[in-house]
């Protein structure tokens, strides 16, 4: 295949774009961090501190990762959580976010200019249509909160958006753009799910694309590149396939282990819940992730149905377009789009198949759980918007004062989406706020009791619910001996693990005990008849109690 001559990647335009998303990030982050909201998920505090474990614990070590969750982004985190107040703040598990977010700028801002440019050197209607997609993903309120936090929905979306342009200039006519699409796409696998469902859709289409006779074969991919961009791409499920069959005698620890979705589902269920909406429905759950998608760009139920309709329309358009790029034969221009609605297959089998609820306000059971999962669709909203603005913007297809009002119209559009969406406050803070209300106050209280202990003393306690409170009390992990402190290969218990062996004797191992009822901690210390010093209760949380040992 021949390479073409790229346009320029970091032209003066790109530099702009940079430095706004930069300033918006950080102003972003500093509003959010000065009004203490950058910890408000528990996902948020669970993830930075399985990345803080990794070096301070007890038994540290790359084991501490655990499953469930994919490692990329808490490796990403490490270096900026060694300070102690970056850890206890919060803001060292923002910087990967943060950094992220730039970067998915940058690249739907490059997929829409370098695939609907005429020409090596991009036209005023690419340009345009460029910055459409890149304010819409920059500027929305969700995204934009969820940057500044520990999540990791911004980090996947730049490797999902730049995957899928790297797989545009490839099919342009840039050689080596497979493989740094393969790249992206095995950062993508370490980061989300989402991205196993990605790489194997690309990679089939790849693979299909590689073998069909006629005009494709003018794209004559070489089959060195081929295997190449395959074995990077599956590397990366490999290895965390093999990570849990060695660590966890189970492959797929991740998928049906006690700490996956599906068995927290049916433990809910065993509870008296009937399911979560969708369950065994694939097109009803396909219906409540495109509702969570439109929750995430509007308030208001029309703009929210006028962004579905605006998508659709851009991708007849693609579908339609007579413009081809000359490599790729009988395939559309900008066809590489269609990769960007791959979120709606896998979220559709997820919640039906996988044990994954999404909740959303206006449908049963009315509720916030999981709305920041639509967010998933953010990259082919704005690349939908960006191509009508193109259509409306080429010179010759109608006057230019049409022109004028079809771009204004855009503009307020938007604008008028996303002030719906500010005053209500974004949909992912607010969906942290109601769900993580009663156990954020819990963790504050029990930090406070927790700072007046000895600084060199030892705690016994089951970190996976509320690991937040030792966080804020700014107590290092390695004098807290958890459930994390043992031999995972050792099933169903490692009697020789030292969380295993505090349990059975505390009064041993640590000098406090902090159990929170009906835990393990708690079931295991009702025989010694500790000492307790105070007992905290929140509503809708389990008490705690926290005991003297020694």
């Amino acid at each position: 295949m021949k390479n073409a001559s790229p346009i320029s990647r970091w032209d003066s335009e790109v530099r702009l774009l940079a430095w706004l998303a930069t300033c918006i990030s950080v102003l972003s982050f500093l509003f959010y961090f000065q009004r203490g909201e950058v910890l408000l998920y528990g996902d948020a505090i669970g993830h930075i501190n399985i990345a803080r474990r990794v070096f301070d614990s007890k038994t540290p070590g790359l084991l501490q990762l655990g499953t469930v969750w994919l490692p990329l982004p808490h490796l990403l985190m490490i270096p900026f959580l060694i300070s102690n107040e970056m850890w206890r703040r919060g803001l060292g598990g923002s910087v990967p976010s943060m950094t992220a977010y730039v970067l998915g700028v940058i690249g739907i801002f490059r997929l829409v200019r370098g695939t609907w440019s005429h020409s090596v050197e991009p036209d005023r209607a690419a340009r345009l249509a460029a910055w459409t997609a890149a304010l819409v993903y920059a500027a929305n309120p969700n995204l934009i909160y969820l940057q500044s936090t520990a999540m990791g929905e911004a980090l996947y979306l730049a490797f999902f958006i730049w995957a899928v342009a790297y797989l545009s200039e490839f099919w342009h006519g840039d050689a080596k753009a497979l493989t740094k699409c393969g790249l992206c796409l095995a950062a993508a696998c370490l980061t989300r799910y989402d991205g196993w469902f990605l790489a194997v859709a690309i990679a089939a289409a790849i693979v299909l694309i590689s073998i069909l006779p006629g005009r494709v074969a003018a794209l004559r991919i070489p089959r060195t590149a081929i295997v190449r961009f395959v074995l990077i791409t599956a590397a990366a499920p490999t290895v965390w396939l093999a990570y849990n069959a060695i660590v966890y005698r189970n492959p797929l620890e991740f998928e049906n282990g006690p700490y996956s979705a599906k068995a927290i589902e049916r433990r809910t269920e065993d509870a008296g819940n009937r399911g979560h909406p969708g369950s065994g429905n694939p097109v009803l759950a396909g219906m409540y992730f495109l509702k969570s998608a439109e929750a995430n760009v509007a308030e208001n139920e029309w703009l929210q149905r006028a962004w579905v309709l605006f998508t659709v329309a851009g991708v007849v358009v693609v579908a339609f377009t007579n413009r081809r790029p000359k490599p790729f034969g009988s395939f559309p221009l900008g066809s590489g789009m269609v990769f960007l609605l791959v979120p709606v297959p896998f979220y559709a089998l997820s919640v039906a198949y996988g044990g994954v609820p999404i909740f959303v306000p206006t449908w049963w059971p009315f509720s916030h759980y999981n709305v920041r999962y639509g967010l998933q669709l953010l990259p082919i909203f704005a690349v939908s918007l960006a191509v009508l603005v193109h259509l409306a913007a080429r010179p010759g297809k109608w006057k230019p004062g049409f022109r004028l009002m079809c771009m204004l119209g855009a503009i307020t559009f938007v604008i008028a989406s996303y002030l719906s969406v500010w005053p209500a406050a974004p949909e992912k803070k607010k969906e942290a706020q109601v769900n993580m209300r009663s156990r954020n106050q819990f963790e504050a209280e029990l930090a406070i009791w927790l700072r007046k202990l000895p600084q060199d003393s030892t705690i016994l306690m089951y970190l996976g619910d509320h690991v937040g409170a030792v966080q804020q009390a700014g107590i290092p992990l390695k004098r807290v001996i958890n459930e994390g402190n043992h031999r995972t290969w050792r099933r169903p218990i490692d009697p020789e693990g030292l969380w295993e062996q505090a349990l059975a004797d505390p009064t041993r191992y640590v000098d406090y005990v902090v159990a929170f009822e009906g835990d393990s901690v708690w079931q295991a210390v009702q025989k010694d008849h500790l000492r307790a010093l105070v007992e905290i209760h929140v509503a809708g949380q389990a008490r705690a109690v926290l005991y003297r040992s020694r």
